[in-house]
């Protein structure tokens, strides 16, 4: 059974950062990749980052570039993802995700049907 603990997440003013830590276990592979998506209300579900455990690869949708990053301790299957910068389009539930590295980084994020784990997510919300 794959557990997921999720932290972090909360509410922020315009410019502010937030970090969300994911630590994930009892995934039935061994090459994984774990990262985060988010859904905005009446918005469709969007891959925001991802990471490679095993390459240190990384992948970011085009309107996090330069404000996210995202980190990972191997030995924990632990994956972190700092929010820089954040505008009020970032409001939104968080969800950490785990796939199999079958795919490249950007197909596997761009299609969540590819994602075969999902945490229970953690709101972010920023305000004016």
């Amino acid at each position: 059974e794959v557990q997921f603990v999720e932290s972090g997440g909360g509410l922020v003013q315009a410019g502010g950062s937030l970090r969300l830590s994911c630590t994930a276990s009892g995934f039935p592979f061994d090459d994984v990749v774990m990262g985060w998506f988010r859904q905005a209300p009446g918005k469709e579900r969007e891959g925001v980052a991802c990471i490679s455990l095993s390459e240190r690869s990384t992948y970011f949708e085009d309107s996090v570039k330069g404000r996210f990053t995202i980190s990972s301790d191997n030995a924990e299957n632990t994956v972190d993802l700092q929010m820089n910068n954040l505008q009020l389009e970032d409001t939104a539930d968080y969800y950490c995700a785990v796939a199999e590295y079958s795919k490249p980084l950007k197909v596997l994020w761009d299609n969540y049907a590819d994602v075969h784990y999902w945490g229970k997510g953690t709101l972010v919300t920023v305000s004016s």
